[in-house]
């Protein structure tokens, strides 16, 4: 059985490049590759192609491309945007998974750079530049499942962009299969190249709609010799920016991660592990690390930072991690929060920015939005308030049938986005547009941006094979 049906010849053509074990083409064989992390979206496929070399990688676009047969590349598939499952295309597609393409390739501690296949799951090359004395900061909470390639695809962000900022400003060069089959390689090591365009910042957040990410070469950090964490209660999301303000001042570049997190997110923690408990009682938490490779005394300088803060009442609590067992336990609570949402069920989510100093304005506007327009919803606000980025969350009433939910759900989102606009906000801080957001996406540009955008996809996709329906139009004319 195939989920749209792929011709016998099509079938065969495909597996002389891959062999049999690098083509699915039935439901059991595909079905992991078709639905998203969160269980929101399933799509469909004509087959899932599993290539294992970057020639393979090729062999297979030139091959779809004689074929016109549209391309879904997939990384981890664990974006929550749908940008990696065909959920709309009407002409079918073939997902193109780069798992077997997973070796990394150098680790050079020396020069502080580490190279992978597109296909490297996040953890281990994680683990690898551990292993060498060093760090590669990405920090996500799909990074033992999540794939290099996709965190460059989709220009991921994460709870260290403060200090060490998006995926785009981790990354030294790619190496890329472009629509043709070519291989276009910007591997070289430097991180000074004034030559011209730089060709890698085409690809990077671009959603695979330009071409297959099969390499990546990345910048490491000397390993951290001191860290040190807090968990705090602050009165209101005024005093947690404010409280920000002045630990950027005060604690300078030092600090790794400024995470807020509404009291009303706490008990989502608790349907992931009923034993975590908050080590405060305030309207607002947040979570602050500090981070050095030298002989910095870290613990002097926060504990100073914060009793100044408490003194200055925007700080009402605060227990400060005596192990790293104790500070695993405070991220416990932020990383069991999103798996609560996902463990409860259906639920609006979005992934929005604002300039740092508007971030209590936009909780405000959105909680009253709910409240007013949206009865028994509940507001859950959390998020990277370091870079402006706010996850606000809306969940159904307990008992509320999903289709009657999720139909309510797309009248709350698109208000959220009204608040998000009227701020001068993005509807996207870290997610990507995918197929769920390109729409609005699309729809909010000016001509001058969608003429811009749609010249680069004509100019290096001009088949519009490349992961049709994201970002752009599936049916558009681009012109």
């Amino acid at each position: 059985m195939t989920i749209h049906g792929i011709s016998p010849d099509i079938l065969a053509a495909l597996e002389r490049v891959l062999g049999q074990s690098g083509v699915a083409a039935d439901a059991a064989g595909m079905e992991k590759y078709l639905g998203d992390w969160s269980g929101d979206h399933h799509g469909g496929a004509l087959a899932v192609l599993k290539p294992a070399s970057v020639a393979e990688v090729q062999a297979t676009v030139q091959l779809c491309g004689t074929l016109g047969l549209a391309m879904i590349p997939q990384g981890g598939n664990t974006g929550l945007v749908a940008g990696a499952i065909d959920i709309g295309t009407s002409r079918g597609a073939a997902v193109i998974s780069l798992e077997r393409l997973n070796r990394i390739r150098l680790v050079d501690a020396d020069n502080f750079i580490l190279q992978a296949d597109g296909g490297c799951i996040l953890q281990h090359i994680k683990d690898a530049a551990e292993d060498r004395d060093c760090v590669f900061p990405l920090a996500l909470g799909a990074q033992g499942t999540c794939q290099i390639g996709g965190n460059a695809a989709s220009n991921a962000g994460g709870v260290n962009v403060l200090r060490y900022g998006m995926t785009r400003d981790l990354i030294i060069g790619l190496e890329v299969v472009l629509p043709d089959g070519e291989l276009w390689s910007g591997f070289s090591g430097l991180r000074k190249d004034n030559r011209g365009y730089d060709l890698k910042q085409l690809f990077i957040g671009s959603e695979g709609t330009l071409g297959i990410i099969t390499g990546v070469e990345v910048k490491l950090f000397p390993k951290p010799g001191r860290i040190e964490t807090a968990y705090l209660g602050l009165p209101s999301f005024e005093a947690a920016i404010a409280l920000f303000r002045q630990a950027r001042r005060g604690c300078s570049d030092l600090i790794s991660a400024f995470e807020i997190i509404g009291s009303e997110c706490v008990e989502l923690a608790h349907l992931v592990d009923p034993t975590v408990v908050a080590p405060v009682a305030a309207p607002v938490h947040v979570l602050i690390e500090l981070s050095s490779s030298t002989a910095v005394d870290l613990r002097t300088l926060l504990v100073d930072f914060l009793a100044g803060a408490m003194e200055n009442q925007l700080v009402t609590d605060a227990v400060l991690a005596e192990s790293s067992a104790q500070a695993r336990a405070f991220w416990a609570i932020r990383e069991g929060l999103v798996e609560g949402q996902a463990k409860r069920g259906y639920h609006v989510r979005t992934d929005l920015s604002v300039r740092i100093s508007d971030i209590p304005t936009l909780i405000a506007d959105a909680r009253r939005f709910v409240t007013r327009e949206h009865p028994g919803w509940v507001s859950q606000a959390y998020g990277h308030a370091g870079d402006g980025n706010v996850h606000f969350n809306v969940l159904p009433p307990l008992g509320l049938a999903e289709p009657d939910a999720r139909a309510r759900g797309a009248d709350i989102t698109a208000g959220l986005y009204e608040v998000i606009n009227a701020l001068g906000g993005s509807i996207s801080a870290e997610h990507g547009i995918g197929r769920t957001r390109q729409r609005v996406y699309w729809t909010g540009m000016s001509p001058v941006h969608r003429r811009l955008v749609s010249a680069l996809k004509n100019a290096i996709d001009p088949s519009g094979l490349m992961n049709p329906g994201c970002l752009f139009p599936a049916t558009e004319t681009l012109s």
